[in-house]
């Protein structure tokens, strides 16, 4: 019997505040990019974030399966410009006399967990959905994944628990202008980040050379 955890599922503000965060939309040259981010995500992390025990040759599937004109990807890279948090927005098939839904699921490296990577991501993916009329955001993962049930509540999710499964669901309004300037917005802005940090990594590469230390490394 599912156990509903909120009886609230539309956005609410503090899940709008993680906008503060630059989340970028992702396309095929980034793909090497979520290779290496989903391939540094441990066992355990791999196995929250895929519902199962997920090897490197699955991962590599995964992304090379990527269809970047099907679905949408966003990512948020730190200061040497590695992918620190990514998200996949995967449009359902649909059904006659069903709302239009994507499925949203997420990951983050260690190093970035507790900064509001996550809330971004989900409130990048929210805003992109309603744009493109979808009238409802689905979250399938583990129960125990406490990190994503956090999130889904914090986003005013309702949750659904049955069979070590949790599914959440946000029913998102209809797009209109504020929305569509939202993320032009974001995207410019996530943009002008990266462009920011891509400038100072390649001058403090200069400077490393010149002074003959070796450069930055990215993990």
């Amino acid at each position: 019997m599912h156990n509903k955890l909120a009886n609230s599922h539309s956005p609410t503000k503090p899940y709008l505040a993680g906008l503060a965060v630059p989340v970028r939309e992702l396309h095929g040259g980034h793909r090497d990019e979520i290779l290496h981010h989903l391939l540094l995500l441990n066992e355990e992390d791999r196995r929250l974030r895929f519902g199962t025990q997920t090897p490197d040759e699955v991962i590599h599937h995964y992304v090379e399966g990527l269809d970047f004109n099907k679905d949408s990807v966003f990512g948020s890279f730190d200061s040497q410009l590695n992918l620190i948090g990514m998200a996949h927005l995967a449009y359902l098939p649909v059904s006659k006399g069903h709302a239009k839904a994507a499925e949203f699921g997420v990951s983050v490296l260690p190093d970035g967990r507790g900064q509001g990577i996550g809330t971004a991501l989900l409130a990048r993916a929210a805003v992109h959905s309603r744009n493109t009329q979808v009238e409802s955001l689905f979250v399938h993962c583990l129960a125990n994944n406490r990190a994503m049930m956090h999130l889904a509540q914090k986003a005013g999710m309702r949750v659904e628990y049955a069979y070590g499964d949790a599914d959440a669901y946000l029913t998102l309004p209809p797009a209109n202008p504020s929305t569509i300037v939202e993320e032009a917005a974001n995207e410019q802005w996530a943009d002008f980040d990266y462009a920011i940090k891509e400038n100072l990594k390649r001058s403090n590469d200069v400077w490393s050379w010149f002074l003959g230390r070796p450069g930055t490394r990215t993990t």
